[in-house]
This record gives C-alpha cells, structure tokens and sequence, in this order.
C-alpha cells in the first residue's frame, strides 16, 4: 500500500505549487492589487503622465454606475415581490433608518472624541499647504434642503420608484409573469456586470495614478498626525464598534472583511464606494441575505449610513478647531453632532459635497474660520479611501443585521448554480458565522 500511494502523493506535491499560482493569477483581487501598486508607483516617478490616466479610472466607474439603477430596481421589485407581506417590507425600511440614524450618530461621536483626544490639529499651520476652497466656501451658508438633495439623488429616486412598482406588482394578476420576467433580466444584468468587473484592474490603476499624481505623497508629511488618527479612529470604528455588532449576531467581521476584498480593493483603487455597490449587493445576497433586505438596506444605506464620511466631518471640524486654537465647549460639541446628523446626509454622491457640508457647519458654528478647509484640500482625496472604505463595510454589516434580525438571512443551499469562492464554501458550511 506504500508503494501505491507514495506516487500519488508525489504527483500531488507537484501539482499543489502550480495549483495556488494558478489560482493566484486567475484571481481579480491579486491584478487589482497590481494596478493599485502601479498607479502609485507612475504617480510617484511620472505625475504628468499619471494625472493624465484620470480617464481611465472615471470611464471604469461611469461604466459601473450604468449598473447601478437597474440593479437596484430590479433587486427592490424581485425582493418586495417575493416577500409578499407589504408590512415586513415597511418595517425593515424603518428598523433600518434607525439603525442608520444610530450608528451614524456614534461615528460622528467617535470622531469627535478620537480628535479631542489626539489633538491632530496641534500642529504649526503655518507650514501647511494651503488649496483655493472658494468654491466650497462660497455657498455655505446656504441651507440643507431635502427637496434638492431627493432630485439629485438617483439611487434615491430609483429606490423609490421600484419600491413603488413592487407594492404594485404585489396586487397585480399577471404578478408571476412579471416576476419571471424580471428575473432573467436580473440574471442578464448581472452577467454583465460580471464581465464589466474583469476591467477593475484598469479602473483602480487609473484612479490610483491620478490621485497620487495630482496630489504627491508629498503632500501627506504635513497632515501626517491627521491622516494617522483618521485611519487609527475608521479602523476602531470598523473593528470594535461593527466588529462588536457583528459579533452579537455570532459573526465574524473579520471573515466577512476577506469575503468582500475585492470589493474593499476596488473601493481602495478609485476612492469611490459607488464602485462596488453592484457587486456588494450581489455578494450579500450570496452569503444568505434575502434579496427584499440587500435591495432596501444597500441603496438606502449609500444615501444614509455613510459611517466614514460622518466620522471625517466630525474629525475634520475639530481638527480645523484645534488648528485656530478655538476652545470648543461640550455643548458646542454635541451641536456639531446635531448639524452634522442632518447635513451630514447631503454628503452621498457627489463629489467636493464633503466640503459643502464641512463648510456649512463652520458657518452654523460661527467660531471656526470657514476659510481653514484649504488646508484639507491636499490631503483629502488620499483620506477619501478611508472613508469609502468604512462606508461600504457598515452598509454590508447594516445588512446583515437587518437580515439577521428580520430571519431573513439564509445560506444559499448546496447545488445552486452559482460560481462560489473558497468564502462562499465556508458560508454555506455555516463557518461563515464561526458555527463548528
């Protein structure tokens, strides 16, 4: 018996190495981690050259946007079809802006407290590089309206809509013939999306080179103390409070951190949640949340769950704060935490609107020079990962605990028809949620 398996087991030997690189190199997360590491190396040696690869890293993301409606309408009609009972849907739409309004109040806390505490602003700002914030600065005193924010908005618009055409569908006698229907435009939706996904290489090389060309590394020596307690606070946030969330409903954050990398990479290479949210959605529905939770949780989430922005905007206030040498008091301190939940919300989207609110809430506070975002203006696209980061985690863990706690989260069953990564096996195993 030796001899007959010793063979076998040398054969098996040989082909293992050449089994992992192949898996390596087959693998989307290891080429997106490649681009990332040569958009900044070209950033880094060629800035002319880098900055002109802007192109190919917003054309990649225009790309994935195109996604993003149908997607989101499809997901919403399909979900709220399936349910059937218009009364659950109602009351996970409400459970989940109020775990939103939560959360995001303990981020914008967090931050306040982690900046009180570090005092990043305690630096000489007289050696600081100083951008032209007109044209935020310009229009802060301007009011937070929730009329203008809806209609420029689409995944609000777009969520609204298909939730609308769900209810409708729920009451409608050819209900089945539209469902199916629906369903293969979902699977072709998704097929394509699939193959857009084998170019986020490109895209995340192209946002990279930008960034770190139009920018320079350089720029982050003297907001080194900034962008340190920043991520230090987004990494506490993510691992302590969401890992804490998580681990209540007996998961792992750190599981469902590798479940999604290529997601996180994406996000990490174009500064941009928007990037993933397709594939997010997809890969949530996969690990077991029901399709009506992903559909409602996810596109809401993008407009009111937004965890990193918020603990930047209370980080960045405090920071500008201690940069003027303004003593803020603990009442002033819970006011920001009042006008930053409510501005806060108008920060989706768009680009720059971070500084918008920022802006607005100096002015509310007439204390703090609004003129001091110019020197955020260099450092804070290479911060925007951080926030694009924590903002795509809390929604998937916001979805999780909304499908946890509606019993909506179910293992995809065995023999499905669907390509499952090494994760994907342990989730359906039930390792996923650290059950032996």
């Amino acid at each position: 018996m030796l001899i007959e398996k010793s063979p076998q087991t040398a054969v098996q030997q040989q082909k293992r190495p050449l089994s992992i690189w192949l898996r390596i190199v087959t693998n989307l997360t290891f080429w997106v981690l490649i681009a990332i590491i040569a958009g900044i190396v070209l950033g880094s040696y060629a800035p002319a050259a880098a900055v002109k690869m802007e192109i190919i890293g917003k054309t990649f993301i225009d790309i994935i946007k195109l996604f993003i409606a149908p997607i989101i309408f499809l997901t919403i009609v399909l979900g709220i079809s399936g349910i059937g009972d218009l009364k659950k849907v109602g009351k996970i739409g409400l459970k989940s802006l109020l775990y939103f309004e939560v959360v995001s109040t303990f981020s914008l806390a967090i931050g306040i407290l982690m900046a009180v505490l570090l005092k990043p602003g305690n630096i000489d700002k007289s050696k600081l590089q100083v951008g032209d914030a007109s044209k935020y600065t310009s229009g802060a005193a301007k009011e937070f309206n929730w009329m203008e924010f809806f209609m420029s908005n689409l995944t609000l618009q777009v969520l609204l809509v298909a939730i609308i055409v769900g209810i409708i569908l729920n009451y409608s006698k050819h209900r089945e013939k539209a469902v199916t229907g629906l369903g293969r435009l979902s699977k072709i939706v998704f097929l394509g999306l699939k193959y857009v996904m084998y170019l986020a290489p490109l895209g995340a090389f192209g946002g990279m080179a930008y960034t770190v060309g139009k920018f320079g590394l350089h720029t982050l020596v003297p907001l080194a103390k900034l962008m340190g307690t920043v991520y230090l606070t987004m990494g506490i946030f993510i691992f302590l409070v969401l890992g804490g969330i998580m681990k209540y409903y007996k998961m792992s954050i750190w599981k469902f951190i590798k479940y999604i990398k290529e997601e996180l990479l994406l996000v990490l290479g174009t500064s941009s949640s928007e990037s993933a949210l397709p594939s997010i959605m997809q890969k949530l529905e996969k690990m077991g949340c029901s399709k009506s939770v992903v559909g409602l949780v996810i596109p809401t989430g993008y407009s009111f769950n937004l965890d990193g922005t918020s603990i930047y905007l209370s980080m960045s206030v405090i920071f500008l704060a201690q940069l003027y040498g303004v003593e803020l008091s603990a009442w002033e301190m819970l006011s920001i935490i009042g006008i930053l939940m409510i501005t806060s919300k108008g920060a989706a989207g768009v680009t720059g609107s971070g500084f918008i609110v920022l802006a607005s809430t100096l002015t509310a506070l007439h204390k703090i020079p609004v003129e001091g975002l110019a020197f955020l203006l260099g450092v804070d696209k290479f911060m925007s990962e951080a926030r694009a980061l924590t903002n795509i985690i809390g929604n998937g863990v916001a979805t999780i605990v909304i499908a946890k706690s509606e019993k909506e989260f179910n293992p995809v069953a065995e023999g499905e028809e669907q390509e499952w990564s090494n994760e994907d096996a342990e989730i359906k195993e039930g390792k996923f949620a650290g059950i032996n």
